[in-house]
């Protein structure tokens, strides 16, 4: 009898301990699921956030985008609108000037600005500029336009015949002199009140003959090469064609 209930006892201890363990397996199980259920919950809500996030920075960058087109519309539309208003002013004058129609510059003759070699304006070439520069300044600097005008830049352009430095030299020097009678108050060309907002943004550049003017053969015509050229440039408008290129891409 004391065997038999021995071995009852310790089978009873066996599945007892048998019991604790499976419990305690299964709370084990339950604990790793948990926790991957909430890990997983975790992974979830930071991946839904960085969605919502992804979502908000795409909307933003679309509103930035839709601004931009606008103001590239609306800078392309005063270029044009610009264009146009200097061909009107010039229009049916006795000055034989043309406007570039895609970028609006205007090329004076350098025969009858200056002598060959030289960078001292001609009493022709101050006569051309006392009848160019009131039209010119008049249009760039009118109610219309003058908030969008960043810059006026007067260029020195030469023909090949010469060394590079030489004729950089000398292109620089024309475009400065130029430039130099544009500003000259005693000239009387221009206003005291056109002067002082033309020195804010008037600039002067000697190209040599790196942009040389080409005929129908693609040789250089030496003559349509030897000018001075006004060139103007609206506000922002290098980010206005880095933004033109990101939004044609």
């Amino acid at each position: 009898m004391r065997g038999k209930h021995r071995r009852e006892e310790e089978e009873t201890s066996y599945w007892l301990s048998y019991s604790d363990m499976m419990a305690a397996l299964l709370l084990i199980f339950i604990l790793i699921i948990s926790f991957t259920l909430l890990q997983s919950q975790t992974v979830y809500e930071e991946k839904e956030n960085e969605l919502i996030a992804q979502k908000e920075l795409v909307e933003e960058q679309q509103e930035q985008l839709e601004e931009q087109q606008e103001q590239l519309d609306k800078l392309i539309g005063i270029r044009k609108e610009l264009i146009e208003a200097l061909k009107q002013e010039f229009e049916g004058s006795d000055l034989s000037v043309a406007v570039d129609s895609k970028t609006g510059s205007i090329a004076l003759d350098s025969s009858i600005l200056f002598d060959s070699g030289q960078f001292s304006l001609k009493n022709t070439g101050e006569d051309l500029l006392k009848k160019f520069l009131p039209k010119y300044i008049k249009v760039l600097t009118s109610q219309e336009f003058k908030d969008y005008v960043s810059e006026i830049i007067i260029e020195g352009h030469t023909d090949s015949t010469g060394s590079y430095l030489f004729n950089l030299e000398l292109s620089q020097k024309r475009a400065l002199s130029v430039s130099s009678f544009c500003l000259d108050t005693e000239k009387n060309v221009l206003s005291q009140a056109q002067v002082d907002g033309l020195r804010k943004i008037v600039t002067a550049n000697g190209k040599s003959f790196s942009n040389p003017v080409l005929d129908a053969n693609g040789r250089e015509n030496q003559n349509a090469s030897r000018r001075v050229e006004f060139l103007f440039r609206l506000k922002d408008e290098e980010m206005i064609n880095d933004m033109s290129q990101i939004l044609n891409e």
